[in-house]
Order: C-alpha cells, then sequence, then structure tokens
C-alpha cells in the first residue's frame, strides 16, 4: 500500500509502531489499465510487442513515461537475462539476451535490479532532487536522457521468480502516487502475460538445447507421439573420439568430462554452424544429419549442397581438433583424434522409444551404415570416409578405398577419403 498512505492505518519502523491513523474510506479511483489487460493485452503476438503495447497504454492514460525496461532471468545453457527496452520515440523496443557471466559484471552489480532480484520491493529515485543520490550508474544515463524520476519494482512469476520493471520519466515532478498505484496494481496481470512468452521461449530453448533446433520445432508443432514423423532423405554424420577407452581409464572423470565437451565443441559446433542439425550424442560418439529436399527441415537444399555442407563441418571440426590439440600441448594436455563417417539414405526422422521416455532421431539401415563406416577410419588410418552413395551425390576428388565388410551389413560397402582441396587428413595432420 506504498503507493496509497493514506489508506494505511498503523505504520511501523523496524517492527516497532510509529505512527497510527484514520484510513480514507473513500473510493479509489478505477484504474484505467486494468480493462486494456483484460481486453487487450493478451492479443499481442509477442514479448517485444506487449512491451510496447503497455509502454503506448501507459503514455495514453496520462503516465509521463519516458523510458520502460523489463529485466527477466532466462533458463538457458548460455543466457542468463532477457532485457528489453522501450523509448519513447523509438521505433522497435530493443531485446537483449546477456550471458549468465552478466549476474558477475560490475554493471549489474551496481544496478537498482539486483536489489529487486534480492527481495527488495522496489527502488525510486527522485533525480531532479538535490539531495537525491546518484547511487546507481545507471541514473546517470537516464539524467542525461533527460529523466526526472526513476522507479525499479519487482514482477512476479508463478513458480515465484522475481523479474524487474523499470520506468522512467522526464516530467518535472516525476511519477505521481497515482501512477505508480496503477502500474504497481496491474503489476501481477502482466507478469502472467509476460510469463506466457517467457515459457514459450524457455520451451523452445529447452528442446532445441536437448533435441535440436529442428527436432524441437518439430515436437512443439505436435509430433509429441511415439511413431511420430516422417521418412526424409539425408546425409548421415557419426562420429566418435578415438582411444576413449584408454583415455577415460588415464584420466579423472572430471577431465575425460572435459575432453569429451572439448571433442564435442568441435565436432558439434562445426555441424551446428554449417545447417547439420545435431540428434544424439552416444557416450563418444554424435549422429547429426543434413537433409536433402525436406521443405520443412531443409529447404531449397539439394542434395550436392548438403554434401558439400557436411564436408565443409568436417574440414571445419578437423581445424577446430587442431587447434584445441595445440592449446591443450601448452598446458601439458592430452591430444584427441577422431573419425568421421558421412553416407546419404533414406532414413524415418521422428520419435522412438516408450510411451513416456521418448527419444527424438533418425532410424533406418542407412544409420547404421553410417556408424559403421565411421568405424572403418581406424582401420583405414583415416580422419573421414564417405560412402559410394555420397560420392555418387556430390562428385569429387576421393580416394578409392576399396570394398570393405562391415558388421551387421550383408552386402560389401565401398568407401572413399576425400582428396584434393577437400583432404581433410592433410588438415589434422
Amino acid at each position: 500500500m506504498a503507493d496509497h498512505p493514506d489508506r494505511v492505518d498503523r505504520w511501523y519502523q523496524d517492527e516497532v509502531l510509529t505512527v497510527t491513523g484514520e484510513v480514507d474510506s473513500t473510493p479509489l479511483p478505477t484504474n484505467p489499465l486494468i480493462n486494456w489487460m483484460i481486453k487487450s493485452a493478451w492479443a499481442s503476438a509477442s514479448i517485444s510487442d506487449l512491451v510496447a503495447a503497455f509502454a503506448t497504454e501507459l503514455m495514453r492514460t496520462g503516465i509521463p513515461l519516458l523510458r520502460l525496461s523489463l529485466h527477466i532471468r532466462t533458463l538457458h545453457p548460455l543466457l542468463g537475462a532477457t532485457g528489453l527496452i522501450w523509448r519513447r520515440g523509438h521505433a522497435e523496443v530493443l531485446q537483449n539476451h546477456v550471458g549468465h557471466e552478466v549476474f558477475k559484471s560490475d554493471r549489474f552489480l551496481k544496478s537498482p535490479v539486483m536489489p529487486i532480484y534480492e527481495g527488495a520491493g522496489g527502488v525510486r529515485r527522485r533525480l531532479f532532487a538535490q539531495d537525491q543520490p546518484f547511487d546507481f550508474p545507471v541514473l546517470e544515463e537516464i539524467y542525461c536522457d533527460g529523466g526526472t524520476d526513476y522507479v525499479a519494482m519487482p514482477f512476479l512469476f508463478s513458480d515465484g521468480q522475481i523479474n524487474a520493471i523499470t520506468l522512467s520519466s522526464d516530467q518535472p515532478e516525476g511519477f505521481s502516487t497515482r501512477d505508480l498505484g496503477y502500474v504497481n496494481e496491474v503489476l501481477p496481470l502482466f507478469g502472467r502475460l509476460v510469463e506466457v512468452f517467457a515459457s514459450h521461449y524457455k520451451s523452445e530453448t529447452l528442446l532445441e538445447t536437448y533435441l535440436g533446433r529442428q527436432a524441437g520445432r518439430e515436437v512443439l508443432t505436435g509430433l509429441i507421439k511415439r511413431g511420430d514423423g516422417r521418412d526424409i532423405h539425408a546425409v548421415i554424420w557419426f562420429c566418435d573420439l578415438r582411444g576413449s577407452t584408454a583415455l577415460a581409464d588415464a584420466v579423472s572423470r572430471t577431465e575425460f568430462q572435459h575432453i569429451l565437451n572439448d571433442f564435442f565443441d568441435c565436432m558439434a559446433g562445426a555441424v551446428i554452424s554449417h545447417g547439420g542439425e545435431v540428434l544424439s550424442f552416444i557416450g563418444d560418439a554424435a549422429l547429426a544429419i543434413f537433409p536433402i529436399d525436406d521443405p520443412v527441415v531443409d529447404s531449397n537444399q539439394d542434395g550436392g549442397n548438403a554434401c558439400v555442407r557436411a564436408l565443409q563441418a568436417a574440414s571445419d571440426a578437423a581445424a577446430k581438433i587442431r587447434q584445441r590439440n595445440s592449446e591443450a600441448a601448452t598446458r601439458g594436455g592430452r591430444s584427441i583424434d577422431f573419425g568421421i563417417g558421412l553416407h546419404i539414405g533414406d532414413v524415418t526422422y521422428g520419435n522412438i522409444g516408450t510411451d513416456s521416455r521418448l527419444e527424438f532421431t533418425v532410424i533406418g539401415a542407412a544409420v547404421n551404415e553410417a556408424a559403421r563406416i565411421e568405424g572403418l577410419c581406424k582401420a583405414t588410418d583415416e580422419a573421414v570416409l564417405v560412402s559410394a552413395e555420397f560420392v555418387r551425390q556430390h562428385p569429387g576428388v576421393y580416394r578409392p578405398l576399396g570394398f570393405h565388410r562391415m558388421t551387421g551389413v550383408a552386402r560389401e560397402v565401398e568407401v572413399f577419403a576425400p582428396a584434393g582441396p577437400q583432404d581433410v587428413s592433410q588438415q589434422v595432420a
């Protein structure tokens, strides 16, 4: 009730009663923001649209707004928070995603948002007051923009997560008690609307992180039951860490975990940067695809293009491994080696598993063959091997390595090593 002090009959300072008085029983004016929040706010198509619409409605209500910002903590492996900033006179809402390191940064530690996150009920600084301390660096920025009043308030998500909203005014007397009362009154509902967008973003993020970008989208659009999926044509990538068993025996689990993460950074990172989809990590191995002629997964990509991107990813991965090994050598660390098998075939792209525990991946004979082709890398002393089907789809310079019998494959399979400019083995050496 700090926004309506005339409605409080007792004030306490450090749990000691300091003031008593009569409560004003005059009905409070109807908050015009409530009607907008119920009837119109839900129609916003994005969180940026919601912020812009809210700021516009505050202005229409007569609240003298110069700037409005939201600060929302984010569940993401790389991102720690999302910030949205609306400025009067600017066409778009600025949206920033920042990493987890932001919470250790000097800018955050000296920000009024930090006390909000720690449970403060609010922060207000009247910038026009002679004795007002500029105890947060952002206040100087607001003041230089013409700001006269700055307020930061918490708003909650349903799970108790504390987020922050800040308001700045450039009117001579800043915000009135009525202004802040109106905003404070609708913050619980506003927080629920923001949470809808934040939850959707969280779902997309988690699905993309654990399933892959496209597989996550497939699940979000409704492919959620066992057996859901479709047949696609794709380049299949299978890679693994050479000598991992001996390596795991020779180092601590923590060090081996770091080595695995280094390996996947190089391999999966290269796949993702060249438009592939990493589907699963299997111990020290990874399975990925570069779809061909699939309007949903990879529009306007022909087979040759998918092969080019797969070879470019292999070359990029080799360069990353080489750089990683060089850096490890300077620290006295261990080098790592790898094998990559590339194949082309028809696969089923969808859900497998039990009714209550599913994995979105690809299955089919072509997947098994890609894994077996990668298994020949050690025997042939090659970093990358491709199948005859791959070569037919993408003619180039290859070194034929003959026909090989592979476990579980009825026919002998001919394999090739990329040569010429695409010779990855030369890049690894």
